[in-house]
């Protein structure tokens, strides 16, 4: 298969992995839960860790690639305070002030 289309998304936090099996079939994601996250892939779309927090979406048809990245995000998107979580490499976070100590 030849891969057209990516999307890569990074995983910010301490303790976060992400690994993939069966040959880009399975991703299993450790996100701080008390289990392990299993996402099963699509057949239009290749899933690859280069690191274990940085996953590459691939595949020929952009909108299943999307489709997927967007359903991996949305196991841990990011948070304003800290900045953890599942994030797009592109994407930039705009963190929020947080409490004030008088």
């Amino acid at each position: 298969m030849e891969a057209k289309f990516f999307r890569f998304l990074k995983i910010v936090g301490i303790g976060f992995k992400a690994r993939a099996e069966s040959e880009g079939r399975l991703l299993f994601l450790k996100l701080g839960y008390s289990h392990e996250v299993e996402l099963t892939v699509p057949p239009a779309v290749r899933v690859f860790c280069f690191k274990n927090n940085t996953i590459c979406c691939t595949g020929i048809d952009k909108q299943r690639v999307h489709q997927f990245a967007a359903a991996v995000r949305s196991c841990k998107p990011p948070e304003v305070y800290k900045g953890k979580g599942i994030m797009y490499i592109d994407e930039v976070i705009k963190k929020k002030q947080g409490k004030k100590s008088k």
